[in-house]
């Protein structure tokens, strides 16, 4: 269980809500998990309990429905969803879509999406990666070109999360061609638009809940009202909008590796091997320690930069930090909590096998780790 009693970023009012949350994943989550792993997708009705409890966007303003509340809110959720061992898509609508439309979009925008997103009524993608196209967001093919009132918009997005249930994606595209960070904006596109197709739920190693697709755009047509902000400004956007979705990961991870060493005490503590419990050998108990030491390291960081978040203070460099640090732990602990379960740990009935699948993509999205590194290292 996380502990969050004695963290200084949290107080008594965000302890309740904790509790709120746990009590409401125990009910809604938890029992739903595995059938979400086989069928490839999470529920609507489960989002539209998530609205219900307050679970979603709670940083919205209240003149839009949202709860008007800091991002610790947020933390707490991304803590005990990713404690709970699940990949359900509303952490992207919280942390990162939500946020988009409140600081670029028009009132008329905002107006008719973010009550919705709070309501679970509407779920939302952002689409920037593409078949060729990784962390090079400069480097997008997709285009909206402008004809008329419209914007035309063509292209192939892969490895959107929310891809199949997702009522309006934000499309990363390039309005002007010629140009490269220039030439990039933000378009809103509904799903019901013709010419947006939905691709397979592509078959990843983990995360098997979370619904991660192909979209398709062929000659959809949207009105110039439907870009985000500024035409041209969508990488700046972008750039904006990185702190917060690498605290996001970041704070996931922190979650996953907690549960996965809690998972592995209790194993260890249960198992017995050459006549005691493989809790007693000195390699379990040491490796165990190690473990307990750098999550306790990692929870200090993870409130260090949850408060400067909170107080705008956090780098690019800095989430970049910490998405770097936490995923690597993440994958290390997850990968050692298996480990110290044995053959056990290869059995997909133990909550560790997803923990250890789930794990391995998060050194990947967001930004691979290797250009944390390189935004760190340019930050020097």
């Amino acid at each position: 269980m996380i502990e969050s009693a004695g963290r200084s970023v949290f107080d008594d009012e965000l302890q309740m809500f904790r509790e709120q949350v746990r009590k409401f994943f125990a009910a809604k989550l938890e029992p739903n998990i595995e059938r979400w792993e086989r069928e490839g997708v999470v529920d609507r009705q489960f989002w539209r309990e998530c609205g219900e409890a307050g679970l979603l966007c709670p940083t919205m303003p209240e003149e839009y429905g949202g709860l008007g509340l800091d991002f610790r809110y947020n933390a707490v959720i991304d803590e005990e969803l990713s404690y709970a061992g699940c990949s359900a898509g509303i952490t992207l609508q919280s942390d990162i879509t939500a946020d988009y439309i409140l600081a670029y979009g028009s009132e008329e925008q905002k107006r008719e999406w973010i009550p919705k997103m709070v309501s679970g009524e509407a779920i939302t993608a952002i689409a920037m990666t593409e078949p060729g196209t990784g962390s090079d967001l400069q480097a997008i093919r997709t285009t909206a070109l402008r004809d008329g009132n419209h914007y035309v918009v063509n292209g192939s997005k892969t490895y959107i999360t929310n891809g199949q249930n997702a009522d309006l994606v934000i499309v990363v595209a390039k309005t002007d061609p010629k140009e490269r960070a220039r030439g990039v904006s933000l378009i809103l596109v509904e799903a019901d638009r013709d010419g947006f197709k939905r691709g397979r739920n592509l078959d990843k190693i983990g995360q098997h809940s979370a619904d991660t697709s192909e979209l398709f755009f062929e000659d959809v047509r949207v009105p110039v009202t439907n870009c985000l902000g500024e035409e041209g400004r969508g990488f700046a956007y972008l750039m904006n909008q990185l702190p917060q979705e690498r605290l996001s990961i970041a704070i996931c991870g922190q979650g996953t590796a907690q549960r996965a060493y809690d998972e592995a005490v209790k194993f260890t503590k249960e198992r017995e091997a050459f006549g005691g419990k493989v809790f007693d050998f000195q390699n379990t108990r040491f490796t165990l320690a190690t473990i307990a030491t750098e999550l306790q390291v990692g929870w200090a960081h993870i409130d260090w930069a949850l408060a400067r978040h909170v107080r705008g203070e956090l780098t690019t460099a800095e989430a970049s930090a910490a998405k770097l640090w936490h995923t690597e732990l993440q994958n290390r602990v997850c990968d050692e909590a298996l480990q110290l379960h044995g053959g056990a740990g290869y059995m997909n009935e133990y909550t560790i096998a997803r923990l250890w699948r789930d794990s391995r993509v998060t050194r990947i999205f967001g930004g691979t780790n290797e250009i944390m590194k390189e935004v760190i290292g340019r930050s020097i």
